[in-house]
């Protein structure tokens, strides 16, 4: 029995007379594509030319429009800090042992189950780490800080109005901080969270999303909150913004598209918002607030996301952040923020309360 029907008769195939024509053809074929495969090997090794593998060039799934597809869940779950510590001093990425050394640190100084510090320490870990989701590893891109511009890796310095700004909020809250409920930070109120934008920026918890794509619509429901944003988008980027007397806790935004990124361009934040507390971006603004958004898929499993932030009369240059958003695999559940906020009752309640001790004294 011959290579070719030993070979056959293991893989099951029939090897007898009736098929002896089939079996010829077969051999000759496999012969015929040996030949080419020694001639080529011999080609190449006379040329000196290496041979390369095929690589296949990945790109964005389309929608019916053809623009690129960015449905789905995603979330920004990440231990990169928004700023770049200042021990890191210049460094602007992490090698691999540094990025897992920072990842390390960084969860174990975080972890609220910790019960050293102290009764104090404890109680403002009032929460344990079951309710956190604050991910345990840095970004992909390994950048030492969220804010890419200025190369510092921080947020610019404020101008004289901004630090005026600064001091007149201080002061009214530490006045007037508990009055009422009027008198708390947005995210206090469930009203507008960081993690809702823009800019997008993670917090200590439910950092998912999920997107749904129209031709002429984007919009973007963020956990924290149950908040969704709706971005109408124009092809020529020329849709005009809501009058600048009119305003919103989130702006006024614009999408329009790039190539393949999504560019959209928000103003008309309600400067309430950020006047008194400025707790949204980790620093103050005001009704000049513009931000431009840029979401651009550039894996299977992420979208890079680059907001630029821009007040010239509260900070004296422009600051950009980028964040990876990856896509979870999973589903977004309800928030109810309102509905559950016991947190604003208690602290009222409890500024009452010691209103009454201090008269009773």
């Amino acid at each position: 029995m011959g290579w070719w029907a030993r070979s056959s008769r293991r893989n099951g195939l029939n090897c007898g007379p009736e098929n002896k024509i089939g079996e010829e053809k077969s051999m000759l074929r496999t012969l015929a594509t040996a030949m080419v495969f020694a001639w080529t090997g011999l080609a190449l090794a006379q040329s000196g030319t290496p041979a390369k593998a095929a690589t296949k060039t990945w790109t964005a799934p389309r929608t019916l429009e053809g623009h690129p597809d960015l449905q789905g869940a995603w979330t920004t779950a990440s231990v990169t800090p928004l700023q770049r510590p200042a021990e890191l001093g210049t460094k602007e990425s992490f090698t691999d042992e540094e990025a897992r050394t920072f990842e390390q640190n960084r969860v174990r100084e975080r972890d609220a189950n910790r019960r050293d510090g102290g009764s104090w320490a404890d109680i403002n870990r009032a929460y344990n780490d079951e309710w956190y989701e604050r991910g345990t590893k840095v970004v992909e891109t390994k950048r030492t800080s969220l804010i890419v511009d200025p190369p510092d890796g921080r947020i610019p310095a404020l101008t004289p109005q901004g630090n005026a700004q600064v001091e007149r909020t201080r002061a009214h809250f530490a006045e007037h901080g508990f009055d009422g409920p009027e008198d708390r930070p947005l995210p206090d109120r469930c009203i507008q969270l960081s993690q809702v934008g823009p800019p997008m920026l993670p917090g200590n918890y439910n950092n998912n999303y999920q997107i749904v794509q129209s031709p002429d619509t984007l919009a973007i429901f963020a956990e924290m909150g149950g908040i969704v944003r709706v971005i109408p988008i124009d092809a020529a980027g020329a849709r005009p913004h809501l009058p600048q007397r009119v305003t919103r806790w989130p702006g006024d935004s614009r999408g329009h598209w790039d190539g393949d990124t999504l560019v959209v361009e928000t103003s008309n934040f309600d400067a309430r918002g950020y006047t008194r507390f400025g707790l949204v971006y980790d620093g103050p603004s005001d009704g000049n607030l513009k931000v431009i958004e840029r979401f651009r898929r550039t894996a299977p499993d992420t979208i890079m996301y680059r907001a630029t932030v821009d007040d010239p009369t509260i900070y004296t240059k422009p600051w950009t952040l980028e964040i990876p958003m990856n896509k979870t695999g999973s589903l977004v559940y309800e928030y109810a923020c309102h509905e559950g906020n016991l947190g604003m009752s208690g602290l009222l309640s409890g500024a009452r309360a010691g209103e009454r001790q201090i008269k009773g004294r």
